[in-house]
């Protein structure tokens, strides 16, 4: 099927034109809770889950953007059942990622606000690939102790501590905190953009370049544009034409600057 390319149709469509272990990464979030209006779209869950673990390469992975809906002070769980339905497939659960909100909107008066929702991280066997993002040491150069070891003698007492040096970075943590709304991405007419820089760390973090990126739910292009910025390859299926128009014309100029290869 051809390459960078936005499929104007159901993702099932896309998916049964997919072989077995056709892609490499998958970075989505899908449609929940009928927390958003897209058009009056709906999707098959666990058909696409079963889909999804088809066409994953071994050693591949998802990123499953999502959370959960409450009503009348319930949490529906969603969240919970689809990571559990993806484990019934065979899939690890790799990472149980958060991506935060560094600017959400105040919701509710009688619990904590939301501004956060899951970033599940399932893999298909062991990743193949993890190539870390890394934050500095904050005690970078010093010396620490290290574990006790211990010399066989008669009385089994500790004769020497071992030191280390710190290093100077780490791998950071599994909690992503982003600016959202028009302020970062600019106005584009789609009711639920992830941070393009979600899409950006995970694709780095997930693939090489070169390797295919899908995203079943392609909303307003931002899995395709991180993944021309990156040097992948990608498809997207979006069921709205009018979410196709808006991610073909915010795709545009980068295709046109030749940033496709």
């Amino acid at each position: 099927m051809e390459l960078n390319k936005i499929y104007q149709e159901s993702c099932l469509d896309t998916l049964s034109c997919m072989t077995d272990n056709f892609v490499d990464l998958i970075v989505t979030s899908p449609p929940y809770d009928d927390l958003r209006k897209y058009k009056g779209y709906s999707f098959d869950f666990e058909k696409t889950a079963t889909e999804l673990w088809r066409i994953v390469k071994d050693g591949g992975v998802i990123i499953w953007v999502i959370g959960d809906q409450t009503k009348d002070g319930n949490e529906s769980g969603t969240s919970f059942r689809q990571a559990l339905f993806f484990k019934e497939l065979g899939f690890n659960l790799h990472d149980t990622m958060i991506y935060k909100k560094h600017n959400y909107q105040p919701l509710n008066h009688n619990r904590y606000e939301q501004e956060w929702e899951y970033m599940f991280c399932f893999s298909k066997g062991r990743p193949k690939t993890f190539n870390p993002i890394k934050i500095p040491c904050t005690y970078a150069g010093q010396k620490t102790w290290g574990k006790p070891r211990t010399y066989k003698n008669n009385e089994g007492e500790l004769t020497a501590i071992k030191q280390y040096v710190m290093k100077d970075e780490k791998i950071r943590g599994n909690i992503f905190e982003y600016i959202v709304g028009s302020s970062k991405t600019g106005k584009i007419n789609h009711p639920a953009v992830f941070p393009e820089q979600l899409a950006i760390d995970q694709i780095k973090s997930w693939s090489n370049e070169g390797d295919l990126i899908y995203d079943p739910f392609m909303g307003s292009g931002t899995t395709a544009l991180a993944s021309i910025r990156l040097n992948r390859n990608w498809i997207g299926s979006e069921i709205s034409e009018d979410y196709v128009q808006v991610a073909n014309k915010r795709l545009e100029p980068f295709i046109k600057q030749n940033r496709l290869f």
